[in-house]
């Protein structure tokens, strides 16, 4: 926001009331001749007085046309469609406003503008700031920029085969559209237009039929299609239409619907193209989709961070999913537990709250896997204290190399190996799941956390101590 900023118009302050509605006869369409010139000297003059020779175009919304200069500056005052900001970063904006309203703010006053402004029979005044300064919508939006991590998502989302375009918004109301496959993406991002907005949009339907089909009864439509060279074209058209697009679109590749209203426009994910130096400066405001808001949440996560959330679901195949600030991050079955679990409902129940170390971040795939034991005391070094220790469990798994068998008194309890080289060569092939075997603890390793017994090393042991007895 700059600090000096005037209004200036055609309209004189004695032609106002008291909410500063002008009332007077003078229109507020342009004249396109002598007033429509003093404003664009009035605009010269303010440039002059702050040694300005170079705007910026700054969220440009272009209707039928594109102009530059002063003669955007034009445009706007005719009311055609055209609007901007025109800027030199930190020193100098115009904005025009509805019924030529025309807006100059400055890093520094200006002297001698204002009183040339006034001899051309406008009227300048100070208000206390332009209405057209920007201002974020909403302070908590940060737009995704497209970085390293946007592009490497967009690959895997088209090898993924779950997009197939991208939409290039260059000003507001003008686009291209891109079509996307594994081999083209790095073509199509190198002839984008600097501080583009970019909507990834999923596939179009192959079944050109389908896609006529699952148009709506009625209301107003975007339809798009892909002809054979791959180009998507696209038009809008209400349900008394569809029939004559429905004939322009029979044997193209593929077609599809979008909404035209802003808010009602479901792309996959979007980004903005920050300038070649890195750095993000396209400041266009647009509704995040799902992803954008998740990769907003990804960026404040980091590898080690201890987070709190709700456990939503536990899925067939074991997985447990947990809500962490509205981002749904996961726990594999061998992160819940230092002990060995048969399912994640002996550890965590639906609507728990759990604290958890997060594992990774993983911007491509929006995915977070977290770690509940990771929080907890690690058990396997007081495991490993016991080498040597002669003890009796239970056998809980025969399989082809020897039996496994409870160590310790309780369900989750530390099962270890007897290996068939280590069994009584008497009770070898006789041991059932359920039997009780006296084994000697003879090694833990920590790395692979296995646990090492002795049936026959127990007996020994046992045997000792009977002589010594």
């Amino acid at each position: 926001m700059l600090p000096y900023v005037h209004r200036v118009t055609k309209y004189a302050p004695a032609d106002r009331d008291q909410h500063g509605h002008y009332s007077g006869s003078e229109p507020a369409v342009s004249d396109h001749g002598s007033v429509e010139a003093t404003y664009l000297q009035a605009v010269a003059a303010f440039a002059e007085d702050i040694c300005v020779d170079r705007l910026a175009v700054r969220e440009p919304q272009i209707g039928g046309f594109a102009q530059f200069g002063l003669e955007l500056v034009r445009a706007m005052l005719r009311d055609t469609g055209a609007w901007c900001r025109l800027e030199a970063e930190g020193a100098f904006a115009v904005h025009v406003r509805w019924d030529q309203y025309l807006y100059v703010g400055s890093s520094r006053p200006c002297e001698a503008a204002p009183a040339r402004t006034r001899s051309l029979g406008l009227f300048p005044e100070r208000p206390d700031a332009s209405p057209y300064d920007f201002a974020s919508d909403d302070p908590l939006h940060e737009q995704r920029p497209a970085d390293g991590d946007f592009w490497a998502r967009l690959r895997w989302t088209v090898s993924a085969h779950r997009a197939t375009f991208l939409e290039e918004t260059y000003a507001a109301n003008a686009s291209r559209r891109h079509r996307l496959t594994r081999d083209n993406i790095e073509a199509v991002r190198a002839q984008l237009t600097p501080r583009a907005q970019l909507s990834v949009w999923p596939d179009l339907l192959t079944d050109v039929d389908a896609a006529v089909a699952s148009l709506p009864e009625e209301g107003l439509v975007e339809i798009l299609w892909e002809d054979q060279a791959g180009r998507i074209t696209s038009t809008v058209a209400d349900d008394t239409q569809f029939e004559a697009v429905t004939s322009q679109i029979t044997g193209t590749c593929a077609a599809g619907d979008v909404s035209p209203a802003t808010d009602e426009r479901r792309p996959l994910f979007t980004a903005v193209l920050p300038d070649n130096d890195g750095v993000l400066r396209a400041r266009w405001q647009t509704e995040p989709t799902p992803s954008d808001r998740d990769w907003a949440f990804l960026k404040t996560l980091r590898r080690g961070q201890v987070v709190t959330g709700t456990v939503t679901s536990i899925a067939s195949f074991g997985v447990t999913f947990v809500d962490i600030g509205g981002f749904t991050a996961m726990i594999n079955i061998p992160e819940l537990s230092w002990r060995p679990i048969n399912h994640p409902s002996d550890v965590v129940s639906v609507g728990q709250q759990i604290t958890a170390e997060v594992l990774d971040v993983d911007t491509v795939r929006e995915r977070v896997p977290l770690s509940l034991r990771a929080v907890q005391e690690d058990p396997w070094p007081q495991v490993a204290q016991r080498i040597g220790q002669v003890v009796t469990g239970p056998v809980t798994k025969i399989v082809p190399f020897g039996a496994f068998v409870r160590i310790e008194d309780r369900e989750d309890g530390f099962e270890g190996l007897v290996h068939t080289s280590e069994m009584d060569k008497t009770t070898g092939d006789t041991v059932e799941v359920g039997d009780a075997l006296t084994v000697k603890i003879i090694d833990v390793d920590l790395a692979r956390r296995r646990i090492a017994l002795s049936q026959t090393q127990a007996r020994r042991s046992r045997h000792e101590g009977d002589r010594h007895s």
